[in-house]
């Protein structure tokens, strides 16, 4: 049976540097050192590709969130439910409303309604 040889880091780059020659044919190059071109070209990739330091890397991080549920009468029936917001303004004068008004289109009705 055949045995797997490991081989040193120094090795590794030692054959790269040879097969990164020019006018040398990786597969060559892989064949005379005994080993696949495929373990030759993911030796090159691993000793190629230099790690982006930490102040480069995108950091990652989680926040922290709370989702209402919909109270269970409107979960189940599948539909929106239908809110209505009551306001008093000063005059006494009530107000009702969607619950899914404009709030810029609702400044403009309370004071038109507060402006004696």
């Amino acid at each position: 049976a055949e045995t797997r040889r490991v081989r040193s880091d120094d090795e590794k780059r030692a054959i790269i540097a040879e097969a990164s020659q020019g006018y040398r044919n990786a597969s060559a190059v892989a064949r005379r050192h005994g080993i696949k071109p495929s373990l030759l070209f993911r030796w090159k990739k691993q000793f190629s590709a230099p790690l982006a330091p930490d102040s480069t890397r995108a950091q990652t991080s989680f926040v922290p969130i709370a989702l209402a549920l919909p109270p269970p009468d409107v979960a189940a029936s599948g539909s929106k439910p239908h809110s209505t917001i009551e306001i008093e303004v000063a005059s006494g004068r009530k107000l009702r409303v969607a619950g899914d008004v404009d709030i810029g289109v609702l400044k403009r009705i309370v004071a038109a309604l507060e402006t004696p």
